[in-house]
Protein backbone atom coordinates (compact mmCIF):
# COMPACT_ATOMS: atom_id res chain seq x y z
CA UNK A 1 0.00 0.00 0.00
CA UNK A 2 1.31 3.46 -0.85
CA UNK A 3 2.54 5.70 1.96
CA UNK A 4 0.16 8.52 1.01
CA UNK A 5 -2.81 6.20 1.07
CA UNK A 6 -1.80 4.92 4.52
CA UNK A 7 -1.69 8.47 5.92
CA UNK A 8 -5.07 9.25 4.36
CA UNK A 9 -6.58 6.07 5.83
CA UNK A 10 -5.26 6.91 9.30
CA UNK A 11 -6.65 10.44 9.16
CA UNK A 12 -10.02 9.16 7.99
CA UNK A 13 -10.15 6.67 10.87
CA UNK A 14 -9.41 9.41 13.40
CA UNK A 15 -12.17 11.59 11.99
CA UNK A 16 -14.68 8.74 12.20
CA UNK A 17 -13.72 7.90 15.80
CA UNK A 18 -13.98 11.56 16.82
CA UNK A 19 -17.38 11.88 15.19
CA UNK A 20 -18.69 8.77 16.91
CA UNK A 21 -17.37 9.96 20.27
CA UNK A 22 -18.96 13.38 19.88
CA UNK A 23 -22.31 11.86 19.03
CA UNK A 24 -22.13 9.47 22.01
CA UNK A 25 -21.56 12.10 24.69
CA UNK A 26 -24.84 14.02 24.15
CA UNK A 27 -26.71 10.71 24.31
CA UNK A 28 -25.04 9.91 27.61
CA UNK A 29 -25.94 13.31 28.99
CA UNK A 30 -29.51 12.92 27.80
CA UNK A 31 -29.79 9.54 29.50
CA UNK A 32 -28.16 10.70 32.75
CA UNK A 33 -30.42 10.01 35.76
CA UNK A 34 -32.39 12.99 37.03
CA UNK A 35 -32.01 14.01 40.68
CA UNK A 36 -34.46 12.07 42.85
CA UNK A 37 -36.11 14.09 45.56
CA UNK A 38 -38.92 13.61 48.04
CA UNK A 39 -41.90 15.88 48.67
CA UNK A 40 -44.12 14.17 51.23
CA UNK A 41 -44.03 12.01 54.33
CA UNK A 42 -47.06 10.68 56.20
CA UNK A 43 -49.28 12.33 53.60
CA UNK A 44 -47.98 15.81 54.46
CA UNK A 45 -45.62 18.21 52.70
CA UNK A 46 -43.15 20.17 54.85
CA UNK A 47 -42.89 23.82 53.97
CA UNK A 48 -46.36 23.78 52.41
CA UNK A 49 -48.94 22.09 54.66
CA UNK A 50 -50.15 23.58 57.91
CA UNK A 51 -51.19 21.96 61.17
CA UNK A 52 -54.83 22.01 60.04
CA UNK A 53 -53.88 19.65 57.19
CA UNK A 54 -52.36 17.27 59.73
CA UNK A 55 -55.51 17.29 61.86
CA UNK A 56 -57.52 16.18 58.83
CA UNK A 57 -55.43 12.99 58.76
CA UNK A 58 -54.48 12.47 62.40
CA UNK A 59 -56.95 13.12 65.18
CA UNK A 60 -56.07 15.99 67.45
CA UNK A 61 -57.46 14.21 70.53
CA UNK A 62 -54.72 11.58 70.22
CA UNK A 63 -51.87 14.07 70.49
CA UNK A 64 -49.30 13.39 73.20
CA UNK A 65 -50.42 15.26 76.30
CA UNK A 66 -47.04 17.00 76.70
CA UNK A 67 -47.01 19.15 73.59
CA UNK A 68 -46.03 22.68 72.59
CA UNK A 69 -46.70 25.29 69.93
CA UNK A 70 -43.46 24.33 68.15
CA UNK A 71 -44.06 20.58 67.84
CA UNK A 72 -46.86 18.02 67.87
CA UNK A 73 -46.49 14.31 68.51
CA UNK A 74 -48.65 11.23 68.16
CA UNK A 75 -47.20 8.21 69.97
CA UNK A 76 -48.05 4.53 70.39
CA UNK A 77 -46.05 2.94 73.21
CA UNK A 78 -47.38 -0.50 72.28
CA UNK A 79 -45.69 -0.62 68.85
CA UNK A 80 -42.98 1.97 69.55
CA UNK A 81 -44.21 4.22 66.75
CA UNK A 82 -44.36 8.00 66.77
CA UNK A 83 -45.19 10.82 64.38
CA UNK A 84 -43.65 14.21 65.17
CA UNK A 85 -44.27 17.52 63.41
CA UNK A 86 -42.07 20.59 63.90
CA UNK A 87 -43.88 23.86 63.17
CA UNK A 88 -42.90 27.44 62.43
CA UNK A 89 -44.59 30.39 64.20
CA UNK A 90 -47.34 30.34 61.56
CA UNK A 91 -48.09 26.65 62.27
CA UNK A 92 -46.69 25.57 58.90
CA UNK A 93 -45.05 22.16 59.09
CA UNK A 94 -41.27 22.43 58.70
CA UNK A 95 -40.20 18.90 59.61
CA UNK A 96 -41.90 15.49 59.70
CA UNK A 97 -40.53 12.44 61.50
CA UNK A 98 -41.95 8.93 61.66
CA UNK A 99 -40.15 6.58 64.00
CA UNK A 100 -40.03 3.10 65.52
CA UNK A 101 -37.65 4.18 68.28
CA UNK A 102 -40.18 5.09 70.98
CA UNK A 103 -39.65 3.00 74.15
CA UNK A 104 -42.38 0.36 74.45
CA UNK A 105 -44.27 -0.02 77.71
CA UNK A 106 -46.02 -3.29 76.85
CA UNK A 107 -49.47 -1.74 77.23
CA UNK A 108 -51.30 -2.86 74.09
CA UNK A 109 -54.84 -2.86 75.46
CA UNK A 110 -55.69 0.57 74.05
CA UNK A 111 -55.79 0.20 70.26
CA UNK A 112 -56.60 3.83 69.57
CA UNK A 113 -53.64 4.08 67.18
CA UNK A 114 -55.50 1.87 64.75
CA UNK A 115 -57.48 5.01 63.89
CA UNK A 116 -54.43 7.18 63.13
CA UNK A 117 -53.85 6.01 59.54
CA UNK A 118 -50.57 4.17 60.10
CA UNK A 119 -50.76 3.11 56.45
CA UNK A 120 -50.10 6.76 55.57
CA UNK A 121 -46.72 6.72 57.34
CA UNK A 122 -44.90 6.42 54.02
CA UNK A 123 -42.91 8.74 51.77
CA UNK A 124 -44.20 9.88 48.41
CA UNK A 125 -41.85 7.40 46.70
CA UNK A 126 -43.14 4.55 48.87
CA UNK A 127 -40.52 4.17 51.61
CA UNK A 128 -41.92 2.75 54.86
CA UNK A 129 -40.65 1.99 58.32
CA UNK A 130 -39.32 -1.55 58.31
CA UNK A 131 -38.10 -1.43 54.70
CA UNK A 132 -34.55 -2.52 53.95
CA UNK A 133 -31.57 -0.23 53.46
CA UNK A 134 -31.26 -1.63 49.93
CA UNK A 135 -34.79 -0.42 49.17
CA UNK A 136 -33.84 3.09 50.32
CA UNK A 137 -31.01 3.16 47.76
CA UNK A 138 -33.28 1.69 45.07
CA UNK A 139 -35.72 4.58 45.55
CA UNK A 140 -33.35 7.52 46.09
CA UNK A 141 -29.89 6.41 44.98
CA UNK A 142 -26.81 6.50 47.18
CA UNK A 143 -27.02 8.94 50.11
CA UNK A 144 -24.90 12.07 50.22
CA UNK A 145 -23.37 10.73 53.41
CA UNK A 146 -23.73 7.92 55.93
CA UNK A 147 -22.42 7.57 59.45
CA UNK A 148 -22.84 5.32 62.49
CA UNK A 149 -24.89 6.72 65.37
CA UNK A 150 -26.20 5.40 68.68
CA UNK A 151 -29.70 6.19 69.92
CA UNK A 152 -30.98 4.73 73.19
CA UNK A 153 -28.26 2.05 73.15
CA UNK A 154 -29.26 1.06 69.61
CA UNK A 155 -26.61 0.99 66.87
CA UNK A 156 -27.90 2.79 63.80
CA UNK A 157 -26.71 4.05 60.43
CA UNK A 158 -27.78 7.55 59.43
CA UNK A 159 -28.30 8.06 55.69
CA UNK A 160 -28.39 11.73 54.69
CA UNK A 161 -30.06 12.78 51.42
CA UNK A 162 -29.67 16.37 50.21
CA UNK A 163 -32.09 17.68 47.58
CA UNK A 164 -30.66 21.19 47.17
CA UNK A 165 -29.78 20.52 43.53
CA UNK A 166 -33.45 19.99 42.67
CA UNK A 167 -34.46 23.55 43.52
CA UNK A 168 -35.81 25.77 46.28
CA UNK A 169 -39.45 24.70 45.91
CA UNK A 170 -39.01 21.21 47.36
CA UNK A 171 -38.00 19.92 50.79
CA UNK A 172 -34.25 20.06 50.93
CA UNK A 173 -33.21 17.06 53.00
CA UNK A 174 -34.23 13.62 54.22
CA UNK A 175 -32.64 11.56 56.97
CA UNK A 176 -33.13 7.82 57.18
CA UNK A 177 -32.01 5.79 60.19
CA UNK A 178 -31.42 2.06 59.72
CA UNK A 179 -30.59 -0.56 62.33
CA UNK A 180 -27.02 -1.67 61.75
CA UNK A 181 -27.66 -5.35 62.51
CA UNK A 182 -30.84 -5.83 60.46
CA UNK A 183 -30.48 -2.98 57.94
CA UNK A 184 -34.15 -2.09 58.48
CA UNK A 185 -35.47 1.49 58.41
CA UNK A 186 -36.51 2.62 61.89
CA UNK A 187 -36.88 6.39 61.41
CA UNK A 188 -37.44 8.85 58.55
CA UNK A 189 -37.28 12.66 58.73
CA UNK A 190 -38.19 15.00 55.88
CA UNK A 191 -37.33 18.70 56.30
CA UNK A 192 -38.19 21.87 54.42
CA UNK A 193 -35.37 24.09 53.20
CA UNK A 194 -36.21 27.03 55.45
CA UNK A 195 -36.10 24.81 58.53
CA UNK A 196 -32.71 23.43 57.57
CA UNK A 197 -31.29 26.93 57.08
CA UNK A 198 -32.60 27.94 60.51
CA UNK A 199 -30.94 24.95 62.19
CA UNK A 200 -27.67 25.68 60.36
CA UNK A 201 -27.75 29.30 61.56
CA UNK A 202 -28.36 28.16 65.15
CA UNK A 203 -25.39 25.81 64.99
CA UNK A 204 -23.00 28.47 63.69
Amino acid sequence: MRRGWTKFSQCTSLVVVAALSASAFPAQRANAPKPINELTLAGLRPGRDGLTNAFKRYKQKYLLSKTSAESKEWRDTCTGRSLVLVLDPGSVIQEITVSLLVPRDGNCDNRRFEFLNLDDWVTGKGLRLGDSRNHVVELYGEPKSSEPVVRADTDLELLQFDFESVGPDVPQAMQVYCQRDSGRVVEITLSAGSHIETKRAQNE
